[in-house]
């Protein structure tokens, strides 16, 4: 009989983990498989690990791993890949915003043949502002990076051994899992399922983390921050030997002038800032590169079982 894995990253999950549990039970009786539940414990701070144990201790099918601190979403879902034996694994939320229903039907896309089986969820419900700003981020990634991140796509799908395989043979430090589940390509489904609430406690996702998510999507994927910096150095060194062309032959024509104080502070901040930007942008790239020649592991485990 195969095997499925179904991996869940948990970050100061108490109030939902029990929860979360139970609901996919009810659904886990309707897949013809072995199942097996992981939970990865991110370095919580409240009682999620104490959950974990006594569900293990109730249940052999659950096993769990618990981080010495947070290292983060990213680093919970590689370790629930690295140690899933599964012939199929199911990447799930422990806040049911996932609904543990939907594994059912991707198990029968799976076994027809179908190596990612991606949930796909609509926005309705979510605030206006928030729903904008995530359309236009999604709009602008896709003309920036080099493989196509849907919007309302996200962590929850099903992989095939073969796909989930794949995806462990990138063993970058900066890992940005939207990027690589589209990378990887093979052969996808998508189902659609209605936006759902948190049932317990609130978001882990603050502005800020969404903002260096963000960022991370933008510049893993893709050297074209890289590409502007090196075109906008080039257009503002034309338009700078234009002006100066200009200026010379006003000096032959019309004598020397005394030069405006507001042109020249505008030029010195706009130069300064387009300098400091993509500065930004080149120290970004060389972190990044600084972080992988480090070769740290992506996560420290604590307990397990």
């Amino acid at each position: 009989m195969k095997k499925l894995s179904i991996v869940i990253p948990c970050y100061n999950e108490e109030q939902t983990v029990n929860k979360f549990y139970e609901e996919a039970q009810k659904f886990m009786k309707l897949i013809p498989a072995v199942v097996e539940y992981i939970f990865i414990d991110d370095g919580s701070r409240d009682k999620t690990l104490e959950q974990l144990r006594k569900l293990a201790d109730q249940d052999s099918s659950v096993h769990y791993i618990s981080f010495s601190r947070n290292f983060g979403k990213e680093a919970a879902i590689l370790a629930g890949f690295q140690y899933a034996s599964g012939d199929a694994v199911v990447l799930i939320d422990a806040d049911l915003q996932h609904p543990p229903s939907l594994i059912p039907s991707m198990w029968e896309y799976y076994e027809e043949g179908y190596d990612q089986v991606i949930a796909k969820r609509n926005r309705i419900g979510e605030k206006f502002v928030r729903r904008k700003l995530t359309n236009l981020y999604y709009k602008f990634i896709n003309r920036l990076v080099d493989v196509t991140i849907t919007d309302g796509v996200g962590d929850f799908r099903l992989l095939s051994r073969q796909a989930l395989d794949a995806l462990l043979k990138m063993t970058e430090y900066n890992r940005f899992s939207k990027g690589l589940f589209s990378w990887i390509g093979f052969h996808e489904k998508t189902i659609e399922y209605d936006n759902q609430l948190r049932i317990e406690g609130t978001s882990k996702w603050s502005f800020g983390s969404l903002l260096n998510y963000g960022m991370d999507g933008i510049l893993s994927f893709n050297n074209k921050p890289l590409r502007i910096a090196i075109y906008s150095g080039m257009g503002i060194t034309f338009f700078g030997f234009i002006y100066i062309l200009i200026t010379l032959i006003n000096y032959f024509l019309h004598g020397v002038e005394t030069p405006g104080y507001f042109t020249t502070i505008s030029a010195i901040i706009l130069l300064g800032g387009i300098q400091l930007l993509f500065l930004g942008i080149i120290g970004e790239y060389i972190g990044r590169i600084y972080y992988e020649t480090k070769r740290r592991p992506q996560y420290l485990i604590k307990e397990k079982k």
